[in-house]
């Protein structure tokens, strides 16, 4: 009985590296690690960036996998969920940018001005929307 316990634990050992695997080499195929640090002048904090990154992506995982009580209760929440908003947020943006989605909807409506006001109203339209799901979905 116990072979088979380490065997579907092997499995999902494999499955979870394939997972991350996947979506890491996605997050470099977009550029959204450079993207930052070219925005910030911070450069030279490439690698630093890299490792908060598999660290939170671990350390999350673990979280999620078995029950720990974490200090400082709801703002320790409030500020886990606004990083992963924005980071999300950023995500979406940079694959949107990388198959020019923008500019081809902006060009198709001919929209001459106002383009930057549209991007803040979807920005903040996915705020509100997350909220709300999250506010109505995700309590106890």
């Amino acid at each position: 009985m116990w072979i088979r316990e380490i065997f579907l634990g092997l499995i999902g050992l494999a499955g979870g590296f394939a997972v991350s695997a996947a979506v890491f080499a996605f997050v470099i195929t977009l550029g959204v690690i450079p993207r930052f640090a070219g925005k910030t002048h911070t450069s030279g904090y490439v690698l630093t960036y890299e490792n908060v990154i598999f660290f939170g992506g671990v350390f999350g995982n673990l979280i999620s996998l078995f029950p720990v009580s974490l200090p400082f209760g709801n703002p320790l929440l409030w500020a886990f969920g606004l990083s992963a908003g924005i980071y999300t947020g950023c995500l979406a943006v940079a694959l949107a940018e990388i198959l020019n989605a923008f500019p081809i909807m902006f060009r198709r409506t001919k929209m001459k001005v106002g383009q930057d006001w549209v991007l803040v109203a979807m920005a903040f339209g996915k705020m509100a929307g997350a909220f709300y799901f999250y506010w109505n979905h995700m309590a106890n």
